[in-house]
């Protein structure tokens, strides 16, 4: 029997797969992205009602103000739909609706909100199930005060002064050159506050009780979490100045909410290359805390199930973008669909029952004889789509890593071949 007879089809891996992936997604048919994410309390919704909140947001799911939104919209378990926003193309209809033309924006029952900061406030008080700020007066206060000094403190702008090397002026052009390390003094000087913040209550988060004000900080420190130590060689976790900050990421990484919203490490470090141009301080490999990365089945469900969704848009992809055409011999043009197809199958196969037996599958060579290489067309494959996944534009974090864990183990199985 061939081995491509043995394999499920995509349409038995996503049945097989989607229920019992906790993320939920929706195929975009011929636009960039080709999946979004969406809420998963949609099922409460019923049928012929419309969710109660529209989030508007970027499309790559890059911005730290929609991860707050994001997030805050899944701990709370509020029902919401998503319209995405190209922000380096915004549609005239949205600048149009909101007056600062940024990102995130809302309409809670039809009524327009935006800044990050007005809309976790606005959800507070329109959803009061499932409350991330405390309900007496005094504490509350207290809240809304650290949420302000979040929003308008000087904590964010020196990490990520320090992360760039320069500060933020209004014009580029009149950047100065500043010396490191008293950007680094900057910002360790205003990371102690972070770490005395946290310090306040005998539990891990800012308040007695996890609220808003964790999520107003966590797209932030995420961020720096994930590049610091690659572009500037300092650790925030691990760093035995900060044990409150540590017990607080081991805290977040926990939340089943988060899981669903945020972006991983290697996203970060590739957006930072791309927003800042900023290069690893070494060539040599990084040690970078990856406590929110661990490889669950969960992860593994959602990474075939969502695999077995895209896979014609990422065959379309790997064929067009990955170069592979212009390596293959013109001969072997005609297979490639079938080849690329075949190799992603494999993926999704692979991440389903962790067959070790389908590490040393290959199609049959229809071009025998004529110099195409099936493994190198496998490798290419392969490696195009453990390097092209964003998250979490494309997956959740627990699926990437699933996804770019079972890659790895079956390239090394083709690359052992002779």
């Amino acid at each position: 029997m061939l081995v491509q007879e043995t394999l499920k089809t995509w349409q038995e891996l996503l049945d097989i797969a989607t229920p019992k992936a906790s993320v939920k997604w929706e195929l975009r048919p011929g636009k960039s992205p080709s999946t979004v994410s969406i809420s998963t309390h949609l099922d409460k919704i019923t049928q012929g009602q419309k969710a109660p909140v529209l989030l508007y947001r970027d499309t790559n799911a890059w911005c730290p103000f929609c991860e707050r939104v994001w997030f805050a919209l899944e701990e709370k378990e509020i029902p919401f739909n998503v319209e995405l926003i190209d922000l380096r193309n915004k549609p005239k209809w949205y600048t149009d609706m909101v007056p600062t033309g940024l990102v995130p924006a809302v309409k809670i029952f039809g009524e327009l909100v935006y800044e990050s900061k007005s809309i976790l406030l606005a959800l507070e008080e329109k959803f009061s199930a499932l409350p991330l700020l405390p309900q007496e007066p005094a504490a509350k206060s207290i809240a809304l005060e650290m949420i302000e000094a979040c929003d308008t403190g000087e904590f964010i702008q020196a990490g990520f002064q320090f992360l760039r090397g320069k500060p933020f002026t209004s014009n580029p052009q009149d950047e100065p050159e500043v010396d490191l390390d008293v950007l680094r003094t900057q910002f360790e000087t205003q990371l102690a506050q972070v770490e005395q913040a946290l310090g306040q209550y005998p539990g891990a988060y800012f308040l007695p009780e996890f609220s808003v004000v964790d999520i107003m900080y966590t797209p932030a420190l995420k961020r720096l979490d994930a590049n610091l130590p690659l572009f500037r060689g300092y650790q925030l976790q691990g760093n035995e100045r900060f044990p409150n900050l540590q017990r607080w990421f081991n805290a977040i990484y926990q939340r089943p909410a988060y899981q669903k919203v945020k972006p991983d490490d290697k996203t970060n470090n590739l957006v930072m290359q791309k927003l800042f141009g900023l290069k690893p301080i070494s060539q040599g490999s990084q040690t970078v805390p990856q406590t929110e990365t661990t490889q669950t089945n969960e992860g593994r469900w959602e990474a075939a199930a969502r695999l077995s969704d895209n896979h014609k848009i990422m065959s379309a992809d790997i064929l067009k973008n990955s170069g592979i055409t212009a390596w293959t011999n013109p001969e072997a043009s005609p297979m490639l669909e079938e080849y690329i197809d075949f190799y992603l199958k494999l993926v999704a196969n692979y991440l389903v029952n962790e067959n070790t037996a389908l590490l040393f599958s290959k199609p049959v060579n229809k071009n025998e004889g004529e110099g195409v290489s099936i493994e190198a067309i496998g490798a290419i494959t392969l490696s195009y789509l453990r390097n092209r996944v964003c998250v979490p534009r494309d997956m959740s974090a627990g699926a990437a890593t699933a996804l770019r864990s079972a890659i790895d183990t079956m390239l090394a199985s083709l690359y052992s071949f002779t």
